[in-house]
């Protein structure tokens, strides 16, 4: 068995053997955590209620595995003799594939806390945004927790941390400045999520646009329009601009002045008010509160005020035009005639 003592790159052939018998020694022990975990921890979690553990179990099983590989890399490395430079390289291998594994088991847990826990309480709230702004918030808990791993894995492998945050801090600055616009979209987006001033599906009127919130995200926020068009719309201009909540409004009021001519007599006028009010109030999109009478004598017509509320889940637009649409076929079915501008003229016979 002398030749065991033979030396190898500076290491005897029995130190490299056992060096050798750790790392398939792991590969080992993580053939039998994968067994572990896809049928005993598996079957285990398939009886319980909850999908938390599910997702624990099928996240966590790849990191786990990599670090009883790391693990057994650094024994090697630690056990085996190197020239100092190179055994620190080799070192620092070990711990930055170390930091990165757990920072990956930190933010696995984090993401699966957030998705079943935190993210189905959410939904259950009335407004939608706190549904929609938990996925914003696990994504910038996942950055940030991946953020403070990278520091300190390279914190732990010798680089000057001091002196890099503040270089970042610097070219931080100068990029902040550079993306001034954007930075203030995502505060003002921040602040969309704060104050809640619309929610997703609702209609609202902004800087000239009038349409139903289809998407809120940091940086901008989708309406589609009346028309049917999607408008992106920068997330300041609600703070710079007042925003009308057309939803929120108990109704919208509708008015409208119509004229009949002068030759319409008293029946003839009041046929008029009733069909108004026979057409509203069958209208499932209006609500009872409506209203119309005989309100004045114009230069060239009796004017009725007609007035209704539209219900505010309803589409106002389509709405009017079916009262509009319906008010003209039963005038013209009962004889009705809408006054125009008219002017009669008096001649007058000088002798």
């Amino acid at each position: 068995m002398e030749y065991l003592n033979y030396e190898l790159f500076g290491n005897s052939i029995h130190h490299w053997v056992i060096a050798l018998g750790v790392l398939v020694g792991s590969f080992v022990l993580v053939k039998i955590i994968y067994w572990v975990f896809s049928s005993v921890f598996k079957n285990l979690t398939n009886k319980t209620k909850t999908n938390l553990d599910d997702i624990l179990v099928k996240n966590l099983q790849k990191p786990l595995t990599n670090l009883v590989l790391i693990g057994a890399y650094y024994f090697a490395v630690s056990y085996l003799s190197f020239e100092k430079n190179v055994e620190g390289v080799l070192l620092n291998i070990a711990y930055l594939l170390f930091t990165i594994s757990i920072t990956s088991i930190i933010s696995k847990i984090v993401d699966a806390l957030i998705s079943e826990v935190i993210l189905p309480i959410s939904k259950k709230t009335e407004s939608s945004f706190d549904a929609h702004l938990i996925p914003v918030i696990q994504k910038a808990v996942r950055a940030i927790i991946w953020s403070l791993g990278i520091v300190i894995g390279l914190d732990n492998i010798g680089f000057d941390i001091t002196a890099m945050i503040a270089g970042l801090g610097i070219g931080g600055l100068a990029l902040a400045l550079a993306a001034q616009d954007s930075v203030k979209n995502i505060f003002a987006g921040i602040m969309i999520f704060l104050d809640k001033p619309f929610k997703i599906n609702d209609r609202i009127k902004i800087d000239g646009h009038d349409g139903t919130v289809e998407d809120v995200g940091l940086r901008s926020t989708r309406i589609r329009t009346l028309e049917g068009r999607i408008v992106t719309i920068p997330n300041c201009t609600f703070t710079d601009n007042s925003v009308i909540n057309v939803t929120s409004q108990p109704a919208l009021k509708v008015k409208i002045n119509l004229g009949l001519t002068y030759d319409t007599n008293e029946d003839s006028m009041q046929k008029a008010i009733d069909i108004l009010v026979d057409i509203v109030k069958n209208q499932d999109s209006i609500t009872n509160d409506y209203a119309a009478g005989f309100n004045g004598f114009g230069d060239f017509s009796l004017n009725i005020l007609f007035m209704y509320y539209v219900k505010p889940d309803s589409h106002w637009l389509n709405t009017q035009t079916l009262v509009n649409k319906e008010i003209l076929r039963r005038f013209n079915k009962e004889g009705l005639e809408f006054a125009f501008p008219t002017q009669t003229i008096f001649k007058k016979e000088i002798s």
